[in-house]
């Protein structure tokens, strides 16, 4: 069974068309890669998976997004708790002006748990499952700021999943990162899938082809190829997604 399903997905700001009869299905505990040059679609698509476009004015979108057997956009969604199923990191560690401990609580207080017990147990689970607990276990008091950019993108990823959801986005999560945080990174994602179903936008080819299962190519708000990423990346069916992957344009 497909976790998320995409049907004939268009999708507008204003008069601009961004996406273009987008269909594709993902099943669960993959990661799949979205690449693709600048301004082609792929993070537009990528939030329209948790409603973030909602929050745009002037936007509009056909077609239908299925997660777990429901329309995300039917009437009856509760985006809140849609968001809470599908978490979601950013390009830039963005962490909160709170300290450690309470950038990863904070998710969890929102959502009504008052329980310290419980809070505490999850706030270190999800630390130590984004392997970070061994480098701020004696500085969980003190400021998110304080802790590098590798750091806080794994801190932004345990907030993400301490409030237990079944689906991860990523929106080129290790750009504003050096090599070795982009390797610690990527060990993670790897490690995460047994748990969770990815998506990632990525712009770092040999990234898409390390962490994904499946990869999807869009340019000029299509989808031009989607397979799996060793296909994809060995023997694409199509010469424009061969032209991107081997650097002729783009």
């Amino acid at each position: 069974m497909h976790k998320i399903e995409s049907n004939n997905v268009n999708f507008y700001y204003g008069e601009n068309h961004a996406l273009r009869d987008i269909s594709l299905s993902m099943k669960e505990n993959t990661v799949t890669a979205l690449i693709g040059p600048s301004g082609c679609g792929k993070s537009t698509y990528l939030r329209l998976l948790n409603r973030m476009n909602d929050l745009i004015d002037g936007t509009k979108m056909t077609g239908s997004i299925v997660i777990d057997g429901t329309d995300i956009y039917g009437k009856n969604t509760n985006v809140d708790n849609l968001r809470k199923n599908v978490g979601m990191v950013f390009q830039k560690p963005n962490p909160f002006p709170k300290t450690i401990f309470e950038n990863v609580a904070y998710g969890l207080r929102v959502n009504g748990i008052t329980d310290k017990n419980e809070i505490e147990e999850r706030v270190v689970t999800t630390i130590e499952q984004v392997a970070l607990w061994d480098e701020v276990k004696d500085k969980l008091k003190k400021s998110a700021f304080e802790l590098s950019g590798g750091q806080q993108q794994r801190l932004c990823i345990a907030r993400a999943l301490a409030i237990k959801p079944s689906i991860l986005l990523m929106d080129e999560p290790t750009s504003a990162l050096d090599p070795i945080s982009t390797s610690k990174i990527e060990e993670l994602i790897y490690e995460l899938k047994n748990k969770y179903t990815i998506v990632i936008v990525t712009h770092n080819m040999q990234q898409a082809g390390r962490v994904s299962d499946t990869t999807a190519f869009f340019y000029m708000g299509e989808l031009i190829e989607y397979d799996k990423t060793k296909t994809i990346f060995t023997k694409p069916a199509i010469k424009q997604t061969e032209d991107y992957i081997t650097g002729r344009f783009g």
